[in-house]
């Protein structure tokens, strides 16, 4: 893309060089999308006169994020992952498609290639006390019927909010499991009832929430990944009713169709077909996909992601 530069002013001529508009090289597309944020930048700094000082602790705070690789946890905490899912909503509605299990967001603390079982797993490693959970529901199509060889990938924190490999306390893919269903669609996991968490209190997402007169928790929840050949991938979580962030949760991913209401179970020989204490908590939650012919719909969003 060609401006004439005698018809700019000063900051135009700046903003068409620094994103490439006069290069006919690099893409297009990523020159449109760079030249749109650096003049709201620009903009930006003019309407609320920014300082220098000001300008350069912004740039320090950004070099802090990435030593602290804490940019998506950021994302979420802004709601930029949230939009997304809104966005993707937004699309969805004004095409008409049909929807299953409402998504929700990802978040920063995925680990891939999980241990694979069918039908059932145990995810804790048995070496932390706490209430035993039994988690199991079932994978359908958006008419009911079961959905064989779907892949449910789950994973959640222990008791103090921490996550396997980001927590080097924790065994190797302790609470992250994979479990194919059979042909009854069900899955199942006995597992710990998670804690909520919060963003590292040193960490520069929380410094930029204290900045805002925001807090960073997060209510108990379980994250997932449910995909079968046909299907539309499905990234989501549920948030575990009770816990006092459901309504507040900092990452802004609590949707009212996927809370699940834990049950404790106090019958033993329940508890005994299990294999499972009692008493215990229960949490049932169902997945409904929807079907497509798009092989790319299939797939996760790409994303970097830890062991994949």
């Amino acid at each position: 893309m060609s401006v004439n530069p005698a018809k700019q002013t000063e900051l135009e001529t700046l903003l068409a060089i620094s994103s490439g508009l006069n290069s006919a090289q690099g893409s297009e597309r990523f020159k449109a999308i760079m030249h749109q944020v650096l003049g709201d930048l620009c903009q930006t700094i003019k309407k609320f006169d920014i300082t220098d000082e000001e300008f350069w602790l912004a740039v320090s705070y950004l070099n802090e994020l990435g030593e602290r690789k804490e940019a998506a946890l950021l994302a979420a905490g802004l709601g930029l992952e949230h939009y997304l899912d809104m966005r993707a909503d937004e699309k969805e509605a004004a095409a008409g498609n049909q929807t299953g299990t409402p998504r929700t967001i990802e978040g920063p603390l995925y680990v891939a290639n999980a241990p694979l079982s069918h039908g059932f797993a145990r995810m804790d490693d048995g070496h932390e006390k706490a209430e035993a959970m039994w988690l199991h529901g079932q994978v359908t199509d958006i008419n009911g019927q079961p959905v064989a060889g779907a892949v449910v990938d789950i994973w959640h924190a222990n008791t103090m909010g921490g996550y396997s490999f980001f927590d080097p306390s924790q065994s190797e893919y302790n609470l992250r499991r994979r479990v194919e269903t059979g042909a009854d669609g069900r899955y199942a996991v006995r597992s710990i009832v998670p804690c909520g968490y919060g963003c590292p209190p040193d960490g520069p997402t929380q410094k930029l929430l204290n900045g805002l007169g925001r807090h960073g928790n997060r209510p108990a929840h379980v994250h997932f990944f449910v995909s079968a050949p046909g299907f539309k991938h499905l990234t989501t979580q549920i948030n575990l009713n009770g816990d006092e962030y459901l309504w507040d949760d900092f990452a802004f991913a609590t949707r009212e169709e996927l809370i699940a209401d834990p049950v404790k179970i106090t019958d033993e020989s329940l508890a005994q077909q299990r294999d499972i204490p009692a008493p215990h908590t229960e949490v049932s939650f169902d997945f409904s996909l929807v079907a497509t012919h798009e092989s790319s719909e299939e797939e996760r969003v790409k994303r970097a992601r830890v062991k994949e």
